[in-house]
This record gives C-alpha cells, structure tokens and sequence, in this order.
C-alpha cells in the first residue's frame, strides 16, 4: 500500500475528517509496530526450524552417512576433512542466525528508548540486510559441502563395490560408468537443490518478504517528510 491508497483508505474510514500527516505517522506506526511484532514470532519459529535441521544435518554426518558407507564396505569412512568441513558449515548458519538475533533486538531495545520512526526502519531494515546477505552465504557455503560430500562418497563407494565384485577400474564399460555418474548427479542435484530452494524460501516467508514491506513504509514515512 503506497502513500495515495492509505489515504484513500483513510477518507473510505473516516470522510468527515481530514487525514494530517500526523495521523499519517501513526497509521505508519501502528504498521511497522505490527510487522516487527510479525519479525519476533517468526524469529521464535526460526529458532526451532534452525535446530530440527542443524539436528538432522548432525545425524547425516555422524550416524547415517558412517552406516550407508559400512554397509557398503567395512573399509569406508568418510574423510575427516569432509566432516570438518559440514560441522564448519553448521556452525556457521548457526553463528549468523544468532549475530541476527543479537543484533536485531540491540536495535530494537536501543530504538525503543532513542530512535524515531524513521531511524527504526533503516535500522532493523539494514539489520535484515545484513542477514540476508550472511544466511545466502552460509547456504551456498551449505550446498558446496554437501556436492563434494556426496560426490566424494559417490566415488569411493563406486569403487568400493566394483572391488567387492572383484571387478577393476579399467574393466568398466563406458556406458556404464557414464550412467552410473549421470545417475548420480542427477540425485545430487535434486538433494543440493532441494536444500537449497527450501532453506531459501523459509528465509524468506520468515524474514525477506518483511524487508519489502519495511521498506515501503520507510518511503511513505519519507513522502509526508518531503
């Protein structure tokens, strides 16, 4: 809703006054007011869909990939690097969700005591930013792990099942081996990117579609200033 429609809404509710920019300010209060209450719930939300996916990317990494690779061979184990590697990307989706919260409600606590309308916006949107940046990252940073996690367990568990048939590298047909890899790629694209999409799109239904929002309330607030 921009400046004109508010005020058209405001004349369909109230014909017999006339609409100030006062009144303007408060209507624009009232909203930003209900979208930071908005922002609180679904950073609650955040924290719990944050944990059920850090606990499931934990028991990836350390109970269902070392069992798919033992029953594959008793030989296999998923590199230690690989491992260093999802942990450092766990933990840095975490590390920026809680920068976010941290500094979300700094500016939030010091704004409600300090800061007009106006300063408010640009901070929490500013702060949105600033996550919106750092959870992209974090997320492509997600998804290159997980590719060469599984490419590498893809390859050693090929080779381990030719070995188990007694079957060596060079006897391979090609055909094979191209389908073999076509398959496999395939999956990775429909996992990774699965991921990817759905951590994307929960970012934004939680947080990006307010920083729209926020910040066409910081332009009507700046029209009645002009």
């Amino acid at each position: 809703m921009d400046l004109n429609d508010l005020k058209k809404t405001w004349e369909k509710l109230a014909s017999a006054r006339e609409l100030d920019e006062d009144q303007i300010r408060e209507m624009l209060e009232k909203r930003t007011k209900s979208l930071i209450e908005r922002i609180d719930r679904n950073i609650k939300i955040g924290f719990v869909v944050l944990f059920v996916l850090i606990l499931i990317f934990i028991l990836d990494d350390f109970l269902f990939s070392p069992l798919l690779m033992k029953g594959i061979s008793e030989n296999l184990a998923m590199p230690g690097w690989i491992l260093f590697l999802s942990v450092f990307g766990n933990t840095l989706i975490v590390a920026t969700f809680i920068y976010f919260v941290i500094k979300y409600y700094r500016v939030k606590r010091g704004c409600d005591t300090t800061c007009n309308l106006k300063e408010t916006l640009i901070k929490i949107i500013d702060t949105l930013k600033i996550y919106q940046r750092l959870f992209y990252l974090a997320l492509i940073l997600i998804s290159v792990v997980m590719s060469i996690a599984f490419i590498t367990g893809m390859y050693q568990g090929t080779l381990a099942g030719f070995e188990n048939q007694n079957v060596q590298f060079s006897e391979i047909e090609i055909d094979k081996l191209v389908l073999v890899v076509l398959i496999g790629l395939a999956i990775l694209a429909v996992t990774v990117g699965g991921i990817f999409i759905f951590l994307r799109w929960g970012f934004r239904r939680l947080y990006g579609n307010y920083i729209h929002q926020l910040k066409l309330t910081l332009k009507e607030l700046e029209e009645i200033d002009e």
